[in-house]
């Protein structure tokens, strides 16, 4: 992966590790990750990501997480119960220089608990395709009230997610056997 740096935050571009094909770990392609932040930055959603807070679930790699910070989010949290995953996620992060805007959770993004602080106004979703854990992780992230107000929620996948209540859908985009789905989250922060 290849991340252009952020011009407000100094970041120097850096060439950032490919996934682990023995621990499953496939990053989102630099094609639809590209695809991702064009339809985000360009789809009349204002700039979602400048000094955003941005929640990166099922992170694995952190790409769409470190490529958000590249492009003037605030901090990302990053959430991944998985051990090669966490550890090539902390090398990206290392490579990036980005130990200061980010935090690594090790965390079932299926079962958060509460979140502590303010909530994420860009949610980012990668599980495993096919298995409904990213409909278990956002009523989760609801539940647990980890979304601001009118949360962007970006979610990969192979079909059409079922969203929850207080979670409209925005758009959707296919590329090649990923489906790309943005949503917003209700005004109350998606239902709670």
């Amino acid at each position: 992966m290849r991340i252009i740096s952020g011009k407000s935050r100094g970041l120097q571009l850096a060439d950032v590790g490919a996934g682990d094909p023995a621990a499953h770990l496939r990053p989102t392609t630099d094609r639809v990750r590209e695809a991702i932040f064009n339809l985000i930055l360009n789809g009349g959603y204002g700039n979602p990501v400048q000094d955003a807070r941005v929640l990166d679930l099922f992170a694995g790699t952190g790409a769409l997480g470190l490529e958000a910070l590249s492009r003037g989010a605030a901090r990302v949290a990053f959430v991944d119960d998985g051990t090669a995953a966490r550890a090539l996620l902390r090398r990206n992060i290392e490579k990036m220089r980005a130990m200061g805007v980010t935090d690594v959770w090790r965390r079932d993004a299926t079962r958060l608990g509460p979140n502590r602080g303010p909530g994420y106004g860009l949610v980012f979703l990668d599980p495993p395709y096919g298995m409904g854990l990213g409909e278990a992780a956002m009523d989760s992230a609801i539940a647990g009230g980890w979304l601001a107000p009118g949360a962007l929620i970006v979610w990969e996948e192979s079909q059409p997610p079922a969203l929850p209540s207080g979670i409209e859908l925005l758009d959707q985009r296919r590329y090649g056997d990923t489906l790309v789905t943005l949503a917003r989250a209700s005004e109350d922060g998606g239902g709670r």
